[in-house]
């Protein structure tokens, strides 16, 4: 399970850092324009992907994965709530945050046996 996790984990931290966070931190037009499609101001871009950059690191470290978890459930619902009030399409667009973050936090959770603990799924 632990291993599981880990490579759940390693490859949502390859997305959040190569495809979300490194296009914000380049100021790449694939970070701009989905941001002007959804109304937030280009100078955003740097502190959203470091937010990223932050909240994917305390992920990583199992001690403070727990907070790291939350924090960037909290980037991932800004996102479906971004792409809800334009309209975006349901699945591919509004949900996709749903998507990553259960990816993520079954990662966490089959990663830690503290977690699993606090979050039994089964009766012991």
């Amino acid at each position: 399970m632990t291993k599981v996790g880990w490579g759940m984990l390693i490859l949502f931290a390859l997305f959040m850092l190569g495809a979300s966070a490194a296009p914000k931190m380049i100021g790449s037009e694939l970070a701009q324009k989905p941001m002007e499609a959804l109304g937030w101001p280009i100078s955003y871009i740097l502190m959203i992907g470091i937010l990223e950059i932050s909240f994917t690191l305390l992920i990583l470290w199992p001690k403070t994965a727990l907070l790291g978890g939350i924090l960037m459930m909290g980037i991932l619902g800004g996102a479906l709530a971004s792409n809800l009030r334009v309209g975006m399409p349901l699945y591919s667009h509004t949900l996709f945050s749903i998507y990553l973050g259960t990816w993520m936090w079954v990662g966490i959770w089959l990663r830690s046996p503290e977690i699993r603990a606090l979050l039994p799924f089964s009766r012991p």
